[in-house]
């Protein structure tokens, strides 16, 4: 059976040839190819050599002279690019055992309940999510999205969102998802191979735990290539148009919750991790949002905790401008939804590159940080509504704000509905209780802290 991410496809060639305009490369030497691969049936295998033998020219293109950018993926590269005085003063953590058990529960449920908003409008573009929650006297959005909420009429137009199984009144638990499985991966991994864990052991832990079809874009590609014996980090670029794509970025949270206030090592975990599926930003974004969850566990400050994230990736790379942007338009007082027109006037929702790439979801991670105000619902719903990748924006959000919330302070209406159960496709953890993953994400805690 063909599956989807591990055949070349022409959505591969067009979006590998958008992925190399992006990065600098020079094209030259290979636009005529690019269009006569894009003229070939793909679907007869016959062709697939030929978009093969493309994707292995671009990748060794090389970059443009008057590109502006500096995007190592070694992690000391990135350690040398980034800007230190750009490091937020941070107080040392000082919570007691309690007050982390709480934030660190919060994180765990905060993840699911934004991830949970957001899943029955992934991929819904505002053209529909808008119209259909203003029909319905709902907008902005302030709640979940429950099937009972609509009338037949709008269930009618807006099948994907209202007759979608993942509505909030159709669940008595967190159901599977690939944000909350990477979250309990890394738990799992860091549980078996401890804080010195290497990119090979999580390879290691992906081919032996995960099933190759709960992957999607890059970690299926990634794979993929581990599966053919190509080693990380090489398994990450070698025919993975996807490279910078926002897999990664949802990988990120354990690597915070593991390391409260200590933002520089949850980045080095995060690369560990990142750099086996991801190159340049699609490993910026990971390290970024590991160190802001790191950060929240030691100030409450949306801009504080973005700018601790910032420090750790290269100040010159195309997800550091961007965010940078977003704190801009944040001091400035533009409002929220003019935050998030400029957003759409960059970024186009319809195209898959663009609504599932590493920059244009962190962007709207930085708004929902923002422009949430402190208040775990608005952060959320702030994170869901500008569409794109909805499931994954409103879960790293969660993230975030269940740590600065905690568990008791979260209201009971976004995660009683779960009823402290998360289900995974994560051998070992295909349902499980967030309070007791709380008890074993504390242990590893500890267990980092030597």
């Amino acid at each position: 059976m063909k599956h989807v991410w591990l055949y070349p496809s022409k959505t591969d060639i067009e979006t590998e040839r958008r992925q190399c305009e992006e990065e600098g490369r020079d094209l030259s030497s290979v636009m005529d190819e690019f269009d006569r691969v894009m003229s070939l049936d793909l679907e007869d295998r016959k062709n697939w050599p030929a978009a093969e033998s493309l994707l292995d020219q671009t990748i060794r293109l090389p970059i443009r002279d008057d590109y502006q950018f500096e995007e190592p993926s070694d992690l000391e590269g990135i350690r040398a690019a980034r800007h230190r005085t750009d490091l937020p003063e941070l107080p040392p953590l000082a919570l007691t055992d309690a007050q982390l058990e709480d934030k660190v529960y919060g994180a765990w449920a905060g993840r699911c309940a934004g991830c949970l908003l957001g899943k029955p409008v992934e991929g819904v573009p505002t053209g529909d999510m808008w119209p259909a929650l203003q029909a319905l006297g709902r907008w902005p959005l302030s709640d979940y999205f429950r099937s009972s909420d609509a009338t037949l009429e709008i269930r009618r137009k807006y099948p994907r969102i209202y007759d979608s199984g993942q509505n909030a009144d159709r669940v008595a638990y967190m159901p599977e998802d690939d944000d909350t499985n990477y979250t309990t991966t890394g738990l799992a991994i860091l549980k078996r191979f401890g804080p010195d864990f290497t990119p090979a052991d999580v390879a290691h832990f992906w081919l032996s735990d995960i099933p190759i079809l709960h992957t999607c874009t890059a970690e299926r590609v990634a794979y993929r290539n581990l599966c053919l014996l190509i080693p990380p980090p090489e398994s990450a670029s070698f025919r993975n148009p996807y490279r910078e794509w926002i897999g990664a970025q949802i990988r990120a949270d354990f690597w915070g919750y593991a390391n409260p206030g200590d933002p520089e090592r949850a980045a080095e975990f995060a690369w560990r991790d990142a750099s086996i599926s991801h190159v340049k930003n699609g490993i910026y974004g990971e390290m970024w949002a590991a160190a802001m969850i790191a950060a929240a566990f030691v100030t409450d400050d949306p801009g504080i905790i973005i700018r601790a994230g910032l420090a750790e990736i290269p100040r010159n790379c195309r997800l550091a401008k961007a965010i940078h942007e977003v704190l801009g338009w944040h001091r400035e007082g533009i409002e929220y939804d003019a935050a998030v027109r400029k957003l759409h006037e960059t970024w186009n929702q319809h195209r898959a590159h663009d609504w599932c790439h590493t920059i244009s979801n962190a962007i709207i991670v930085a708004i929902g940080l923002l422009w949430g105000e402190g208040d775990f619902g608005q952060s959320v719903c702030r994170a869901v509504q500008p569409c794109f990748d909805t499931d994954c924006n409103g879960a790293t959000v969660g993230s975030i704000a269940g740590v600065l919330s905690g568990r008791k302070a979260i209201p009971a209406r976004w995660i009683d509905l779960i009823n402290d159960t998360l289900h995974t496709g994560v051998t070992g953890y295909h349902a499980v209780r967030l309070s007791e993953i709380t008890k074993d994400s504390l242990a590893l805690i500890e267990k980092v802290r030597g």
